[in-house]
């Protein structure tokens, strides 16, 4: 006769999917810490009950473990968020998290190029005529020899609608 060996932990298909690890780990501490703050709190009560003089020290202790059970409760609940926000994609083809992820990537690249472009084409390209003995001294010009509009050497380049808002004044120190 021949004994088939049964095993003694049969893994059978759930619906739902496994925790990740660090969020394991944190709901595992606490349940931990929660059971500890129940014990503790079953203790106290058998103390005030019996009229010990621990009592009281066990009352206070039960409330630090009870505020830092909620504590640890509040780590899980953090820990989930972080790691579904930085690991959490689904990798099926109909993702919504994919899709925003592919957005945002698609949109740093022309952000780049953009940029790059514009450091391209930017001051740098420029040369002041002022310095080889032309026009007007401080002068910047493009390669084309024409002045750029508004663009002088004493006036930083600033944003589009900053004028309107008046001279700029000097700053006090340490504002």
């Amino acid at each position: 006769m021949e004994y088939e060996r049964r095993q003694v932990w049969e893994n059978q298909p759930v619906p739902t999917p496994r925790m990740p690890d660090p969020v394991r780990e944190a709901a595992v501490r606490a349940v931990l810490i929660g059971s500890v703050a129940l014990v503790e709190t079953v203790v106290s009560l058998l103390l005030a009950v019996g009229h010990s003089w621990l009592s009281a020290p066990m009352t206070l202790l039960t409330v630090l473990t009870s505020v830092l059970a909620a504590w640890a409760v509040l780590d899980v609940w953090v820990t989930r968020q972080v790691w579904n926000q930085r690991d959490g994609v689904v990798s099926s083809p109909s993702s919504a998290a994919r899709a925003l992820r592919r957005e945002r990537r698609r949109a740093r690249r022309q952000h780049r190029t953009r940029a790059r472009a514009e450091r391209r084409t930017g001051p740098r390209n420029d040369r002041r005529v002022g310095e080889r003995g032309g026009e007007r001294a401080g002068e910047r010009v493009t390669e084309r020899g024409g002045p750029r509009p508004g663009q002088r050497a004493d006036v930083r380049a600033e944003a589009p609608g900053l004028e309107a808002r008046g001279p700029r004044l000097p700053r006090a120190h340490g504002a």
